[in-house]
């Protein structure tokens, strides 16, 4: 292959995945924008847009100096849209930390494994995706229900005296999202873990440290990278959940993807709704950045 060929064959290998990104995100997100600029209407479809490329560049014009933001400044002014960001992302935060707690043994685990064992644990770990999303969220409404396996199972052996009332609660909600994402908290720290260089672990027993003292101080800073792309990851889809949320939460459980559910199905108001979305995209837009920097550092110091 001469340079020629191989000059664009780069250059067409690195535009698929921005090809990619334009239609499949920017597209959308400006579709959705767009949306979140106009004005809610009984019509089909349920609002008067704002911006119509049709018009000409004059209309145009006059409309652009015409342009607010009021469905963003509404969103901002409703408590109820405040608290739903907010407890989207406490109960992301809770499970991902959850996930953290659980998810780091198990990596290191397997990371210390037989290499023959490696590839049947990693299995066992992805094996659920083999099963429909939707069925294993019902599978534990059987399980977390007041007749339920972990109920009748606490009670028979004298555990508790009662049913516990799980389902229908943040609880509920909570240890879906741990089930859900728990392979993508194992798999980036296993990844890095994997790769962790043994002689590190033998220097530090060298200069007197106990195994204890070699794991926090050598182990875990080294996996630190892991443990920040698992927990966006798992982060980052947990905020905007809606399925976990919707079926095993309860009343009290408003995230803010079954509030952007609400009012776009519910209430029909597709600008406050696209709004919502794009405020949750922006937030979501901090942590991804945050952990730019810091590969850029780590790439930088070496």
């Amino acid at each position: 292959m001469n340079s020629g060929k191989r000059s664009l064959f780069a250059r067409v290998t690195v535009a698929v995945p921005f090809l990619w990104l334009a239609v499949f995100f920017l597209l959308p997100f400006l579709i959705v924008f767009k949306i979140s600029l106009s004005d809610d209407a009984v019509a089909r479809p349920p609002y008067v847009p704002v911006l119509s490329f049709g018009e000409g560049w004059a209309a145009l014009r006059d409309k652009l100096a015409l342009l607010d933001f009021e469905n963003y400044a509404f969103v901002l002014s409703d408590w109820l849209y405040i608290y739903s960001y907010m407890q989207s992302l406490l109960l992301a935060a809770l499970a991902t930390a959850i996930l953290v707690l659980i998810g780091y043994p198990v990596a290191y685990a397997i990371a210390r494994s037989p290499r023959a064992l490696r590839p049947v644990l990693l299995l066992l770990v992805i094996l659920p995706f083999f099963t429909s999303f939707l069925i294993r969220v019902y599978a534990w409404i059987g399980i977390l229900s007041r007749e339920g396996l972990l109920n009748q199972s606490l009670l028979s052996l004298g555990l508790i005296s009662q049913p516990l009332e799980i389902l229908s609660t943040n609880i509920a909600v909570v240890i879906g999202m741990v089930y859900s994402y728990f392979p993508f908290m194992v798999l980036p720290l296993y990844a890095v873990l994997e790769r962790m260089d043994d002689s590190l672990l033998e220097a530090a027993a060298d200069l007197g440290a106990t195994p204890a003292q070699a794991f926090w101080r050598v182990t875990v800073p080294v996996s630190v990278s892991g443990i920040v792309a698992g927990a966006l990851l798992c982060f980052i889809p947990a905020v905007g959940e809606f399925v976990i949320p919707d079926l095993l939460g309860g009343s009290d459980t408003q995230m803010i993807g079954r509030t952007v559910w609400n009012e776009f199905a519910v209430n029909r108001s597709w600008s406050v709704s696209s709004a919502l979305a794009i405020l949750i995209l922006l937030v979501l837009l901090v942590p991804i950045l945050i952990y730019q920097r810091m590969q850029l550092r780590e790439l930088e110091s070496r």
